[in-house]
């Protein structure tokens, strides 16, 4: 089974974000980058068919040379291959980032295709049906449980309230949510070994973006609270506050 699992590099959420003076761009002065945590689920369950199924895990992420690491930490908990679609610049959007993995993924003939359902930097849950419409190949995201069987696949999915099971073919895209899986955490060896995992690297087929940032800031910080002691004799004030200051009724 070839197995192919798309990652991609985030700020850490615990990461104190400050905007750049552009005014379009967080400032990369002092925030760490992770591996997005929906992809640690997606490559986890690329590895657990590759041991059910065998084959080969290939780790593909598409940015700068810093989205290396996302490929590295995918080496480190057990995939085979990387490979690196690389943008000279990291001004992109969804929209290109999704271009870029297609036209990849098209020549690739993969079995499955595993996306984390989202990144917890644009929080789109675009990329996984982007790149199935463009590679016309069906899509199930938001996925809690998988299942695949002589080429059907049966996933079970979250939806507002409960959830739905799905049955589709193979080769198909999977978005993953939290609940799929534990992570494993890399051992000693798995760290030894990734580092001498090459990484592929080719050069990105688009640079067109379909959104362009025109201002980032930062939500306005918190005022203090209103505590009131008086019981019901402070309803009126209550209410005179929620309509003239908070504006909500």
């Amino acid at each position: 089974m070839k197995i192919i699992v798309c990652v991609s590099l985030v700020p850490d959420s615990t990461t104190k974000v400050k905007v750049s003076d552009n005014k379009k761009s967080i400032d990369d002065a002092g925030v760490s980058y992770i591996l997005n945590p929906y992809d640690e689920f997606a490559v986890e369950e690329a590895l657990k068919l590759k041991e059910k199924y065998g084959g080969e895990v290939i780790a593909v992420s598409f940015g700068t040379d810093k989205a290396k690491e996302a490929i590295k930490k995918a080496f480190q908990m057990g995939a085979d291959k990387g490979v690196l679609i690389k943008s000279q610049s990291s001004d992109f959007d969804s929209f290109n980032v999704a271009v870029n993995l297609s036209e990849y993924l098209k020549g690739q003939s993969a079995d499955i295709i595993l996306f984390g359902k989202q990144s917890i930097d644009f929080d789109g849950l675009l990329i996984p049906s982007m790149v199935s419409e463009l590679i016309n190949l069906p899509c199930i995201s938001v996925v809690v449980k998988l299942d695949i069987e002589n080429g059907k696949v049966i996933a079970e999915r979250e939806v507002e309230g409960g959830k739905e099971i799905i049955e589709s073919q193979a080769p198909i895209v999977i978005g993953t949510q939290k609940g799929i899986n534990e992570p494993r955490y890399p051992n000693l060896k798995s760290i030894m070994a990734a580092k001498s995992k090459p990484i592929e690297e080719t050069p990105a087929y688009s640079n067109e973006n379909k959104i362009e940032i025109v201002e980032m800031k930062l939500p306005p910080a918190k005022t203090s609270g209103k505590i009131f002691t008086n019981g019901k004799d402070d309803v009126s004030e209550l209410v005179r506050l929620l309509r003239e200051e908070a504006k909500v009724i």
